[in-house]
């Protein structure tokens, strides 16, 4: 190993933390499989995570497999889609233990990774089902009885102090992992994104005995910095500002880096005039405390719904003959920031420029935003008639004719009524995260998906909600905005509604509309009564027309009644989503001339692209003779000292190794299922192994198994 990848806490055989390593740059100094020997890559073994009890139920009411595992001491730790946590011996994936959680209704939350600490004899994994964090002992798969209740705490801790509000019910989880440091686990989480959405504060929770260490408020309270970026008391009812893609440690300096997401609500916000400190920042914290070490605001008062999507990367460039210590921030908007690591400026220089200032009424965007010089944009800005799919031409008619109802000439135009197409909801970057050399080279995928936008006043909404039937109503205000009036969705973030009752049960849908499901927020603030009227309706049951309007509708119609919305954090803001979804063509495809998903290069040294392929394909188009497209992808990269980059992530349910220095394809494996996830890759007993989990989902077949490649 050489002196960087001692320095970043590298160990050579194993995959110990989420990332890799605590600076998470998805990197291996291991060269076993490499440039000349990857075509000979095999299966070596297959774990699958459905037990033969469950084969009936598998692929009903769960979510895919999202987790990178780790590796330690031999043993994968990894999680299934059912969120249990099992161990299996890492040259082989015989079973060592399986631990299945208590908390079923949480199991239809993701999971995208688990942490690993150890003092002598004790060793633990500590990983999240939902809202409860668990301790599980990393030798035997059992609680740890001594941390927090019986094992578990509830990631609501060290919120419900928040000015006395009942956070209680709202929608808090964590499907990122967090990071050790110490005997300190610290851990953001995944909080609602519309006006109930709970604070998203960082906490810090004691390993041993899982006590609440510190806690750093996203939305700062009286005396605290930041206080005046938003108006008086807003900590009281605005929620979001939360961590969500997880983070990365400098052990060293003691320094815990991550980024921020946008306050609720997402595209509305009227009710929190000012910059929004700490939403949608790249923040350094002292480990040991929590105490503010810098800031980094990336966007301003967001209306845009442009959260900081991953983790950032550690990594050291050289500029001018001299070292320098960085923070690497991928965006959902296409854009990489690269930060001094003590003192959080820009490497690359950044103008603020001005930009659209005039929003829907009582809104106050910000007249100001940030654009960085280097490296140039990964991913498209604003879509123009140039860049319409030229598919076909009934293709690029279909797209032309929605795109001549919009506004789209500027990334920062505010939403409106009309609506606005724009970049960013599913990247740019996205959760899988992006690998780091040592050589200061960023190895990025990207998504290029344009999306409607289109806000709606709430009183407008309510003179339509009333000549509704009584469960259609509660389905245009909760649930239209993003799987639509007709309830098509867009087949992948939001599944089609249509039919629901073929594919799972009412207990199913009621227990989704409960806790929450993948990026759909818990429901738990509407009335249950109402929540079964939305049942009812989904399903066309006759209980769905009838016409009284409910509390919950009286409250949230602004009638003065106290109703349940009136109880818990938020409010309901003044403009709502009506129409959220991609841009497609009359086939589904994206409304853009590819690519549609690439895999990217880039020197950190200097800000400049090495080299930029398409990720992914479309064999129906390559058959066509349309060259490779890319596709959405969801999952990172891992790079390796072997020239290689490993990764999945694309529709086509394909892993592949590129060649890191070219971006030519080197060798490719058809999954049994989509690989959505980011792979690692370790030794054990002189054999280096490549494992992807394997877990489908998004719209295709669901998948249950691990798959381990070696030579």
């Amino acid at each position: 190993m050489n002196s960087n990848q001692k320095k970043e806490g590298y160990d050579y055989g194993d995959w110990p933390y989420y990332g890799g390593n605590k600076a998470g740059n998805r990197y291996s100094p291991l060269t076993q499989i490499n440039q000349q020997n990857v075509k000979l890559l095999h299966v070596a073994w297959q774990y699958n995570t459905v037990d033969d009890a469950d084969s009936a139920e598998f692929g009903r009411g769960y979510s895919s497999i999202q987790c990178q595992p780790i590796m330690v001491h031999g043993v994968l730790y990894g999680t299934t889609a059912k969120l249990e946590l099992f161990a299996v011996k890492a040259e082989s994936g015989e079973q060592l233990w399986k631990f299945e959680p208590t908390q079923k209704e949480q199991m239809l939350f993701s999971n995208r990774g688990v942490a690993y600490w150890e003092d002598k004899s004790d060793k633990r994994i500590l990983y999240t089902v939902g809202s409860t964090l668990y301790a599980i002992e990393a030798l035997s798969g059992k609680p740890v009885l001594s941390f927090g209740k019986k094992g578990m705490v509830d990631l609501h801790e060290g919120l419900s102090v928040h000015n006395g509000q009942d956070v209680n019910s709202l929608t808090v989880v964590a499907t990122s992992p967090g990071t050790v440091f110490k005997n300190t686990l610290i851990i953001g989480s995944r909080v609602s994104e519309s006006g109930d959405a709970a604070p998203g504060y960082l906490r810090a929770f004691d390993i041993i005995s899982g006590k609440l260490s510190w806690v750093f408020h996203t939305i700062p309270q009286p005396g605290e910095f930041g206080y005046e970026t938003w108006p008086k008391d807003a900590y009281k009812r605005v929620g979001g500002a939360n961590n969500w893609s997880g983070l990365v440690l400098d052990e060293k300096r003691g320094l815990v880096y991550f980024g921020t997401g946008s306050p609720a609500s997402d595209f509305y916000g009227g009710d929190r005039k000012g910059t929004n400190l700490f939403a949608n920042c790249i923040v350094a914290l002292q480990a040991e405390t929590g105490k503010l070490k810098w800031y980094y605001q990336t966007i301003h008062h967001d209306l845009w719904d442009r959260d900081l999507p991953c983790p950032p990367n550690l990594t050291t460039i050289k500029q001018n003959g001299k070292t320098r210590d960085v923070v690497v921030q991928a965006t959902k908007d296409g854009l990489v920031y690269v930060l001094d690591r003590d003192k959080g400026t820009s490497i690359f220089p950044v103008e603020e420029r001005a930009v659209p200032a005039h929003g829907l009424p009582g809104e106050h965007p910000w007249p100001t935003q940030k654009f960085p010089l280097k490296p140039l944009p990964f991913s498209s800005q604003a879509l123009t008639s140039a860049d319409l799919t030229d598919l076909s031409p009934a293709a690029h008619a279909f797209v032309k004719e929605q795109f001549d109802k919009s506004v789209s000439a500027n990334k920062f135009t505010p939403p409106n009524t009309k609506g606005t197409i724009l970049f960013g909801y599913s990247g740019g970057a996205e959760w899988g995260g992006n690998a780091t050399d040592p050589n200061g080279i960023l190895y990025l995928n990207a998504n290029n998906d344009p999306w409607l936008l289109q806000m709606v006043d709430t009183v407008s909404q309510n003179k339509e909600v009333a000549a509704l039937s009584h469960g259609n109503a509660l389905y245009l205000i909760n649930c239209a905005g993003c799987h639509g009036e007709d309830r098509r969705g867009n087949g992948t973030q939001f599944p089609n509604l249509r039919r629901i009752g073929e594919r799972r049960s009412v207990k199913e849908i009621e227990s989704i509309l409960k806790t929450g499901q993948g990026r759909m927020p818990s429901f738990q603030h509407v009335l249950e009564k109402d929540r079964k009227e939305i049942v009812d309706f989904l399903l066309d049951t006759r209980s769905s027309w009838a016409a009284a309007p409910s509390e919950h509708e009286k409250a949230s119609s602004g009638s003065g009644k106290k109703g349940v919305t009136k109880k818990v954090f938020g409010f309901k803001p003044a403009y709502q989503m009506k129409v959220w979804k991609k841009l497609t063509d009359q086939e589904g495809y994206p409304g853009i001339k590819p690519p549609w998903g690439t895999l990217n290069a880039i020197d950190m040294n200097t800000g400049v692209y090495l080299w930029r392929v398409p990720l992914g394909e479309y064999p129906e188009l390559k058959k066509k003779g349309i060259p490779v497209t890319g596709t959405e992808n969801y999952g990172g990269p891992v790079v390796t000292a072997g020239g290689l980059v490993f990764i999945a992530a694309t529709r086509d349910e394909k892993i592949r190794a590129f060649d890191s220095k070219t971006g030519k394809v080197l060798w490719e494996f058809q999954l049994p299922a989509g690989g959505y996830a980011t792979p690692i890759t370790y030794m054990v007993k002189g054999k280096q192994y490549v494992v992807i989990a394997a877990g489908g989902g998004r719209g295709g077949k669901p998948g249950k198994n691990y798959i381990a490649f070696s030579l």
